[in-house]
């Protein structure tokens, strides 16, 4: 399947901020896809990844979480959010965006990092059948890669508070290689990181209303040896957060697809389509073989 559409898009989140969205599809497509990205992660940057799901018949949302990208505000040092808002009230906006463009599909999901993290706030999970993960696990930074430690907490510890100072939020560019971020999303990330529980405990009060019981779509995850973040002690602790779904996890190394480096955002960068093919045959072939 070669013919592809593409179109850009704005739809509201559940509280009426505009996100910006992207919908790659096949021209008949049997299955539709969300990809809720990673913090700091533009939708553009799954592009590559986008398009060859299409190439399998797929109807693929990307999207840009508020404050992100092309869901920047004019004035970010003002924008009044909280880190827990892309799942409460983006993801689930994205969702009900794909559900109309592709309607009458089976709906399944791809999650990098937080994309798979907030998947248990969004109330509408139910409309999913599958879910994908790649490079998720606890943020907590004792349990990372001891190489990777002076660097994240130089991160929350230094140049996060000091470009809080300067900018008002999170300027992209040097240590930090993602887009600009904001205030709300670095305090809750910091927080949450700088703690062995992650957010997990802060489910039983804080954090609630949530929906992390509720989920039981079955759940694949995939982990990197070389991940600093995601890592095979982290990937497991994170998907604990999601006691009543159906759990896998696959670890590989770089060398199984002759890399020498994958990390934690290299699975969707150009090489990786050995890695996109076992992904879709894992989200895709029940919907394929409906439809031969």
């Amino acid at each position: 399947m070669t013919d592809l559409t593409i179109r850009d898009f704005t739809a509201p989140a559940a509280d009426g901020y505009p996100l910006s969205m992207r919908l790659v599809s096949a021209s008949e497509p049997i299955v539709a896809v969300l990809v809720s990205s990673g913090t700091g992660f533009p939708k553009g940057f799954y592009d590559r990844f986008a398009r060859y799901l299409a190439g399998k018949g797929a109807a693929v949302l990307t999207y840009d979480f508020r404050g992100i990208a092309g869901s920047r505000p004019d004035d970010l040092a003002a924008m009044q959010m909280d880190y827990v808002d892309w799942g409460r009230l983006d993801m689930p906006a994205a969702l009900d965006a794909l559900i109309e463009a592709a309607p009458d599909l089976p709906v399944v999901h791809v999650g990098h990092s937080v994309g798979g993290h907030f998947l248990g706030f969004m109330p509408n999970q139910h409309r999913i059948s599958k879910h994908a993960f790649v490079s998720v696990g606890s943020g907590y930074w004792g349990r990372h890669h001891r190489s990777y430690n002076p660097m994240e907490l130089f991160f929350w510890l230094g140049f996060g508070p000091l470009s809080l100072v300067r900018h008002g939020y999170i300027k992209g560019g040097g240590l930090w290689a993602g887009t600009d971020l904001p205030r709300g999303v670095f305090e809750t990330w910091r927080r949450w990181c700088l703690k062995e529980p992650y957010f997990l405990d802060e489910l039983k009060h804080e954090l609630r209303p949530h929906h992390f019981d509720a989920v039981t779509a079955p759940i694949h995850s995939w982990i990197f040896t070389d991940d600093p973040i995601a890592t095979p002690t982290t990937g497991p602790i994170l998907m604990q957060v999601y006691p009543n779904a159906p759990r896998d996890i696959t670890v590989h190394t770089p060398a199984d697809f002759s890399l020498k480096r994958i990390g934690h955002e290299g699975a969707f960068r150009k090489g990786m389509e050995p890695l996109w093919d076992k992904i879709a045959d894992w989200l895709l072939e029940p919907a394929a073989s409906q439809h031969r």
